[in-house]
């Protein structure tokens, strides 16, 4: 092989290696963690003392109300994940777990008002947002723990958005805990749920 060729195949390994490191990009936040709060503690309370509906969302049930009823609401605007994970927890700290009753539905919202991805957090045997069937993040439960679901798959890498959490209610009593969204640069952690994804 001559000089030239091989200056020309390093030069083109060189070239493959920068776009695969540049396509396959880690997450690149890499400040402390920051804690954004979605929801308020709300306590438990019979269904039937709520007034508020999301008419636009159908769950499926085996007993109880198809078209859940409002418990809290709450969003984050102007939020940029900047390829970072963002976990769920019950306390700012980042220690604490949180619980629902019956779940909390996830919308991510661009600058043009335009939902570009949705989650549902819960027990629940099936959302839909109008003709739309909502992807489950985690397990069917009512309880999670700190940093147990990461909402990274469903909102976009480096776009500013806005987080909106409303927690829903189909049946019995209602309620939700305080509930934060931090970011951070948990590179492991964020990789594995997208694999799971």
């Amino acid at each position: 092989m001559s000089r030239a060729a091989v200056v020309l195949a390093a030069s083109t390994l060189l070239f493959l290696a920068a776009g695969c490191a540049k396509g396959g990009a880690r997450p690149s936040y890499a400040g402390p963690p920051k804690a954004f709060k979605l929801l308020t503690e709300v306590p438990e309370a019979e269904t039937g003392t709520r007034l508020e509906k999301r008419s636009d969302l159908f769950v499926t049930v085996e007993n109880g109300e198809p078209v859940p009823f409002v418990v809290a609401v709450g969003e984050v605007p102007n939020f940029n994940r900047q390829g970072g994970a963002v976990k769920l927890y019950g306390d700012e700290a980042g220690k604490e777990g949180w619980s629902v009753d019956n779940f909390v539905f996830i919308e991510v919202v661009n600058a043009k008002g335009v939902v570009v991805g949705r989650g549902v957090i819960g027990y629940q045997h099936g959302l839909t947002a109008g003709q739309e069937q909502v992807d489950s993040l985690g397990q069917m439960k009512f309880a999670f723990n700190a940093g147990e679901i990461d909402l990274a798959p469903i909102i976009p890498a480096n776009e500013v958005v806005t987080l909106k959490a409303t927690a829903l209610d189909s049946g019995g009593v209602g309620r939700v805990s305080n509930l934060f969204a931090i970011l951070s640069s948990d590179v492991a952690a964020t990789s594995d749920d997208e694999m799971r994804n």
